[in-house]
């Protein structure tokens, strides 16, 4: 079996004439729709791609997206923020995390600014890095804040399997990993008691490939079996996009709800068992985890299991680490964007308080954000 090489992974995926074909297929297959379907693209890097090439205006009216919480930078609350400044504030710590949350605002501050004040914080593209570090500083402890959906959740196994092997004593973990489905369900059901009641508009859902890379597509099954909901795991590229929004609205025309994947250079129904394995082998689900902008989710986030408490940072710091819930900003509506029920550009404050070079919501903090992306591609509108 010939390897798969990164190139094969995008070569023809942008296509200009392969991404007007569908254009023609999915217009054609609009006409016989009785009515508007709304498709949520679950993660920001969908968002971005559906942006940058303009996908919304190649599409016919009766079709519309909901911008969905887009990434882990994008949600992660101010309480873990503010975790995150106050430790790599400690005597002989060095806080180390991946590079997109220099600039995520806590109440506090950002990692950057707490940098400006002395803080040793590095980014690295690999929790491996973190290994390194601890070497060249046996005397500090380094902390690793550890983000991400279930797509990097297994390199964060990876470390802590490695540490334990090689008995490394200055190595230490915040877990701050989130669940993709529990999201799903909540953007449904809306059970926050935050949130009032209300009739959700999501008809269908592009679920992301890179989660699903290493959880599979399996997890999905709940939403057409129990909601009703069709999934389709999309791609990131634009011809990616477009032919599941093609797959979706024939699923719409034929009748059917289904979980199908596109993706299929990549994602499977089982996924990658060896990752799952290593996650559960040292994870578990805790019963609440807040998502900023959207609220409480059950069973959403994951915390180390109890025998591994010994490097678990949360544990060990656990007296100066605040538990207080802080709200967002009042005249920021991101979990009206998140829900489907407003748009960027219905904020009052987007574009103006609210930039990429300072983000008061969760949809502008990243660039994978549903604002962020509005900001940076509004020309194409």
């Amino acid at each position: 079996m010939q390897e798969i090489q990164l190139k094969d992974l995008y070569d023809g995926f942008r296509d200009a004439k392969t991404i007007k074909a569908y254009k023609k297929i999915i217009e054609e297959d609009a006409k016989k729709l009785d009515r508007t379907i709304n498709i949520m693209e679950v993660c920001g890097g969908h968002t971005h791609t559906i942006m940058k090439y303009g996908i919304p205006q190649l599409l016919p009216s009766n079709i519309k997206f909901i911008h969905g919480p887009g990434c882990p930078v994008c949600i992660m609350p101010k309480e873990r923020i503010d975790h995150a400044y106050i430790l790599s504030m400690q005597k002989d710590v060095i806080l180390v995390t991946l590079g997109d949350m220099i600039k995520v605002p806590g109440s506090k501050g950002s990692l950057q600014d707490a940098r400006s004040k002395g803080a040793d914080v590095r980014f690295v593209y690999s929790p491996m890095d973190c290994l390194k570090i601890a070497n060249e500083n046996p005397n500090k402890k380094i902390i690793f804040f550890a983000i991400g959906f279930e797509t990097t959740t297994p390199m964060t196994a990876a470390l802590l399997n490695t540490v334990i092997k090689q008995n490394i004593k200055n190595i230490l973990f915040h877990i701050n990993h989130v669940t993709v489905p529990e999201v799903m369900s909540e953007l449904i059901d809306s059970r926050d008691e935050h949130v009032d009641s209300y009739n959700h508009n999501i008809d269908a859902f592009l679920g992301p490939s890179h989660v699903s890379v290493i959880s599979g597509s399996k997890i999905y099954e709940k939403f057409p079996k129990e909601y009703n909901t069709p999934v389709v795991v999309a791609g990131f590229e634009p011809v990616d996009v477009m032919q599941s929004i093609s797959m979706i609205v024939k699923q719409f025309i034929e009748n059917r709800c289904e979980l199908e994947i596109e993706y299929k250079r990549l994602v499977s129904y089982d996924g990658n068992i060896k990752a799952q394995e290593l996650i559960n082998n040292y994870f578990e689900k805790v019963s609440l985890f807040k998502w900023r902008g959207l609220g409480n989710i059950k069973n959403s986030g994951l915390k180390l299991k109890k025998d591994y408490e010994d490097y678990d940072a949360e544990v060990i710091y656990k007296d100066i680490l605040p538990i207080e819930e802080i709200e967002d900003h009042k005249l920021c509506i991101c979990s009206d964007i998140l829900r489907g029920m407003a748009s960027p550009t219905d904020c009052t404050i987007f574009g103006t308080a609210c930039k990429p070079n300072k983000p008061v919501g969760s949809c502008m903090v990243s660039s994978e954000g549903a604002c962020a992306a509005y900001y940076k591609y509004g020309n194409l509108l």
